[in-house]
């Protein structure tokens, strides 16, 4: 951001709705180092929107229309809950407002495909705060399959587990909340999928397989009953030719080519929580946000992105819950192409 002599400020004006533990930890810090200068804050709990605007500027409101009328917004931020994402992503591109919101954008894959539709009719941009394929190892990941034609790609693994989940409603169901990032990552690795089959148990565990449109397979194993604070996050990436990347915490890889030793990163941190919000993230993620916002662009993470993995996510349960082999589909949205953004 230039200041000074001839040079304006180039910040994007933002308003957030959500003041809560984690639009407190991983967004508000982030807003002025990536580039936006915050004008308004809303929460139905008054104080905490207060507390939000003491702390980070802007003034704080209890109704988000009322804001935006106001404040003028280039663009908004909404971290509250899957069902709140999707009602308020809709009032606020038909009001030509881009959208970014936290995961996931809808409760549902129709959802997703609706803001998919109309962000195209709009022409608004809606992003979705999929962090994993902004940080620092995933990028490089997909830098580095792009070296391949996809017809090469072999397999994909994922071990990737959390802390208990209540799994009573979508914002503590274990697979929507938490193994929806590395559903996500999956996803923009190794493209789309053709059919997925799971098991499971109960909705704390999950051993799902994939078939790719492209010919790889993949197998994920996601569960509940491991800890946030000693994380498992292990992925191993194969391409024919002795070609192959495994990757650890979102911070660790491990890059071998023709069968040997290529490139090796090892942060000397043991999780990667502690970081800039590169390796986890979320500050990338923002950055890019108001640089497409700025630029007019869209991102790696838009919207009809989203929709398709949420597509997976619901076939990921949905063979969990039959017992079936699922084939899955994905519906076109205008001109949006099915391929991920190279943003």
């Amino acid at each position: 951001m230039a200041v000074g002599g001839e040079d304006k400020m180039d910040g994007v004006k933002l308003c957030i709705v959500g003041a809560g533990n984690l639009a407190s930890k991983r967004i508000y810090p982030y807003i002025a180092a990536a580039g936006g200068k915050l004008v308004g804050v809303c929460d139905l709990d008054e104080e905490k929107a207060k507390l939000k605007a003491f702390l980070y500027g802007g003034s704080a409101y209890t109704d988000a229309l009322e804001m935006v009328s106001r404040e003028k917004p280039d663009c908004i931020i909404i971290c509250i809950g899957p069902e709140q994402h999707y009602a308020l992503s809709k009032e606020m591109m038909r009001l030509g407002i881009p959208v970014y919101t936290e995961k996931p954008p809808a409760p549902a894959a129709a959802g997703a495909l609706e803001l998919a539709r109309l962000s195209n009719e709009t022409g608004v941009l809606c992003t979705t705060a999929f962090k994993k394929r902004y940080n620092t190892v995933y990028s490089r990941a997909k830098q580095w399959l792009s070296g391949f034609d996809s017809s090469r790609y072999v397999s994909l693994s994922v071990d990737y587990c959390s802390d208990f989940y209540k799994n009573t409603t979508p914002r503590n169901e274990f697979l929507l909340d938490f193994a929806i990032h590395l559903i996500d990552v999956t996803a923009y690795l190794y493209g789309d999928a053709k059919e997925v089959f799971c098991f499971s148990k109960g909705m704390d565990a999950y051993a799902a397989s994939i078939k790719f449109a492209n010919g790889a397979v993949g197998s994920l194993n996601f569960n509940d009953a491991r800890s946030f604070t000693v994380p498992t996050e292990e992925v191993e990436i194969s391409v024919e030719g002795s070609n192959f990347m495994t990757i650890r915490n979102s911070s660790f890889w491990r890059i071998t080519e023709n069968g040997k030793p290529a490139e090796w990163r090892e942060p000397s941190t043991f999780v990667s929580n502690g970081d800039s919000g590169n390796d986890t993230g979320h500050f990338a993620e923002i950055a890019d946000f108001f640089a497409a916002v700025r630029e007019g662009r869209t991102t790696r993470s838009n919207i009809y992105e989203s929709y398709k993995s949420m597509v997976l996510y619901e076939a990921i349960k949905r063979s969990a819950e039959t017992g079936q082999l699922i084939s899955v589909q994905y519906e076109k949205v205008g001109g949006v192409v099915d391929e991920p953004a190279n943003a």
